[in-house]
């Protein structure tokens, strides 16, 4: 959705004139990849983190406009709410220390931005929900003031013609309506991306389906909104439910949502692009002036630029992207699944995890996907946004006996995934210390239970338990979170509890030790 769009009325015609767009964009597609025309192997990533705007209270702070002024730096760009910044890392070749590489680049861009942020009285934290958001937060009025987010949310009501229902039920049980799509910009996340030849996608893609449910159980951080405490990953259950254009009626006929797990392995990229146009009506139907078929017939590069937008508005967990980029055409796959933070530290960890793991799992000759269903794989991921590091999954057993077992995703990851995902990082050509640095970082957090979600919630009972009520308590959990991201120990490492008055952590446990 990064394309700038200009808020308007639509009308028959342009919807008209747009689904042709789509389905020449469709065809256009199609014969660039007959053609073979796309960019050769260059093993190259992205990221891209989404931040939230809080004061030293712990509080949201509703003034992305004025941050973004005094940070000055095209890296930083707004996102749904105006809590809400969004900083972009440019791509990287998927080798040697570049995992090092990433991380001083963060910590220097999230701390220039931050000490700018300081100036009016707000800070940039990294953490899937922010816990002390309100229903009074999450209204249009608080909409970042950027053409393609209010024309957005214009179509996403007039679609689904009657308020959103939020309805979650967890350890506890939230239950409201919202009158826009501002509580989706609660959902703050780290979007991996990973470019990848026509020919490797769909054993990347599926191999990222695969691992999702492993990312969560791993990458959980947040287990609150709006003062209740949910799911260990909620923003999954919120973020549907935030976009969906469905009335009641048509979620019991069975209609997809546009935030959408998927529903079947994948034999090729076009098949996810053309299910995008089978299955969901446009929102934005705003039309280029390119005629992407003539473009091509002259030897051209197509922008595909309706495709694209139509693109953006499908939320998928693991998003197929098209771009181009210095005059050739090239695929993505844009992991879409963890919560941004904790740390610098952690989320680096959880790139190298992923990007190591989804290497091996793609090259297996006989890959996962051939032996664990869809739909397990689906409610593994179900599994791991409820339950975070205490998720148990269903996965493939090792042997020649073949079906299922049921393992602790932490004993999983220990004894399988690991290993797998040092061999995708050697296969990359990372070093070895880039390596072992950050897949420690797993390990660890492996081997205490602990990742952002845990420790948000022990430390919120902590605070209840020491007599705070519960807002004060979220208020002083996201303060401490807060202290300890910034100071970029990674997460399993943080002790649980608040500061007592001599500063030391009151009732001081380290997390990362195990829990009884």
């Amino acid at each position: 959705m990064g394309e700038k769009v200009v808020a308007g009325g639509f009308d028959l015609s342009d919807r008209q004139r747009y689904r042709r767009k789509l389905h020449e964009c469709l065809e256009g597609l199609g014969r660039l990849l007959a053609e073979k025309r796309f960019d050769r192997p260059r093993n190259l990533m992205g990221l891209e983190i989404e931040l939230n705007l809080v004061g030293s209270d712990g509080l949201p702070r509703m003034m992305n406009g004025q941050v973004l002024e005094r940070i000055a730096s095209p890296d930083f760009q707004t996102e749904l709410g105006m809590f809400n910044l969004e900083v972009n890392i440019l791509p990287h070749r998927l080798d040697g220390r570049v995992f090092d590489q990433l991380a001083e680049e963060l910590r220097t861009g999230l701390g220039y931005a931050h000490r700018q942020a300081a100036e009016v009285d707000a800070g940039v934290v990294m953490i899937g929900v922010l816990p002390t958001l309100t229903q009074d937060d999450l209204v249009s009025a608080n909409l970042s003031d950027v053409d393609r987010y209010m024309l957005l949310n214009e179509q996403i009501m007039m679609a689904r013609g009657e308020d959103f229902t939020l309805d979650i039920e967890g350890v506890e049980r939230l239950s409201c309506t919202a009158a826009s799509i501002v509580p989706e910009a609660a959902c703050t996340s780290v979007q991996l991306h990973l470019q990848v030849t026509p020919a490797r996608f769909a054993d990347v893609w599926n191999a990222a389906q695969v691992v999702t449910a492993v990312q969560i159980a791993l990458g959980a951080n947040s287990p609150f909104l709006l003062g209740r405490e949910l799911w260990r990953e909620s923003r999954p259950p919120l973020f549907t439910q935030a976009t969906d254009t469905r009335p009641p009626e048509l979620q019991a006929q069975g209609v997809r949502p546009r935030t959408w797990f998927g529903e079947r392995w994948i034999g090729s990229a076009y098949e996810l692009f053309e299910e995008n146009l089978r299955f969901f009506p446009a929102l934005l139907p705003i039309c280029d002036e390119e005629e992407p078929l003539r473009v091509l017939a002259a030897g051209g590069v197509p922008g595909l630029r309706e495709m694209v937008l139509h693109n953006g508005t499908v939320y998928r967990w693991n998003r197929p992207v098209y771009a181009v980029a210095d005059g050739m055409p090239h695929l993505r796959v844009e992991n879409r699944v963890l919560p941004a933070g904790p740390t610098v530290t952690d989320v680096i960890a959880n790139a190298a995890f992923y990007y190591g793991l989804v290497r091996t799992l793609a090259d297996d000759p006989r890959p996962l996907w051939h032996r664990m269903s869809f739909a397990t794989a689906e409610a593994n991921f179900d599994e791991a946004c409820r339950r975070g590091i205490d998720a148990r999954l269903r996965w493939p057993q090792r042997g020649r006996s073949g079906g299922l077992a049921t393992v602790p995703a932490v004993r999983l990851v220990l004894d399988e995934l690991l290993p797998l995902a040092a061999a995708g990082l050697d296969a990359w050509g990372v070093e070895a210390v880039d390596r072992d640095r950050y897949l420690g970082v797993i390990e660890q957090r492996c081997r205490g239970r602990v990742n952002g979600a845990s420790w948000q919630v022990d430390t919120y009972h902590r605070a209840l338990e020491s007599g705070l009520g519960r807002d004060a308590a979220l208020a002083a959990m996201a303060r401490r979170y807060s202290e300890l991201m910034h100071g970029g120990t990674p997460v399993h490492d943080w002790p649980t509890g608040l500061p007592g008055p001599s500063g030391a952590p009151a009732a001081e446990r380290s997390v990362g030790s195990p829990r009884t």
